[in-house]
C-alpha cells in the first residue's frame, strides 16, 4: 500500500473538470485508489463521489493506492495532483 498527502492549491478545489480527469486517470490502473478528506474515503474512479467530497482550495486529502500496480499508480497520481490541483 502506498499513500501520499496533498494540499489542494487550485483556487476552486476539486470541481467538475479536474474531478473528471482524476476519475479517468484512476481508472487507468488496476489498483484500488481512494481519496480521503475529513474521515470520508471514496473511490477515486467515481466522479460523483469525488465531487461529493467538497474539496476546496487549502484542503488536505490523503490518496491511498493498493494493488498490483500501486507504485506506478501512486507516482502517476501524485504528479497528476501537482499538475492539476
Amino acid at each position: 500500500m502506498r499513500s501520499f498527502i496533498y494540499t489542494i492549491t487550485d483556487e476552486v478545489g476539486i470541481h467538475a473538470r479536474p474531478a473528471g480527469l482524476l476519475a479517468k486517470k484512476a481508472k487507468e490502473f488496476s489498483s484500488v485508489i481512494t481519496v480521503e478528506k475529513g474521515g470520508k474515503a471514496i473511490n477515486a474512479g467515481k466522479l460523483m463521489a469525488l465531487m461529493g467530497l467538497g474539496v476546496k482550495c487549502g484542503d488536505t486529502v490523503t490518496v491511498t493506492v493498493e494493488g498490483a500496480d500501486e507504485e506506478a499508480a501512486a507516482a502517476a497520481l501524485e504528479q497528476f495532483f501537482k499538475d492539476n490541483l
